[in-house]
């Protein structure tokens, strides 16, 4: 039988997985934080290593060679959204308004508080509050300044908060 045709576990010891992300449209810059490529290129050296043990490794059974091919797999994948970065700083002016790169403190209709930082498609993570700038959150958050209301159709309908600060890391 064909190895084209035959599963192999995707199952692996490492915790380094590159995460699978849309495309962007053409000619859209992929933005990212200096932190985020920092990241990136941390996470880039952590699969070099794991790659270089599993190469090391004496024994190479079927199960050695699948995590070897997952491991180039990844690296490819890794170091073709490094070379698409573009690295972008916080604005040097103008930090009274949400650029790329903005803390921002919101209130919510409720009363209910939410922090989001804009960030880079590589780098977004709605659990630590890291949003896309590519989000729609994120676009009805750009150029507003602290005490703007915002209003912004989410999936459970229309909401409304207010900006209550501004920062920069």
């Amino acid at each position: 039988m064909s190895r084209a045709f035959v599963r192999e576990s995707d199952d692996s010891d490492h915790d380094l997985n590159v995460p699978v992300r849309p495309q962007l449209p053409p000619g859209i810059p992929n933005r990212i934080t200096p932190e985020g490529a920092r990241q990136l290129q941390e996470r880039l050296a952590g699969l070099l290593e794991n790659k270089q043990r599993l190469v090391q490794a004496e024994s190479q059974t079927t199960e050695s060679e699948a995590q070897l091919r997952k491991a180039q797999s990844d690296i490819r994948q890794l170091q073709s959204i490094i070379e698409s970065i573009v690295v972008t700083p916080a604005p040097s002016s103008n930090r009274d308004r949400v650029c790329f790169g903005a803390k921002v403190v919101v209130t919510r209709s409720n009363e209910h508080e939410a922090t989001y930082r804009i960030v880079g498609t590589d780098e977004a993570d709605f659990d630590r509050g890291y949003i896309s700038w590519r989000s729609p959150l994120a676009r009805s958050l750009l150029s507003k300044r602290e005490g703007n209301r915002v209003q912004f159709d989410s999936p459970s309908g229309l909401d409304e908060f207010v900006i209550k600060s501004i920062s920069y890391d």
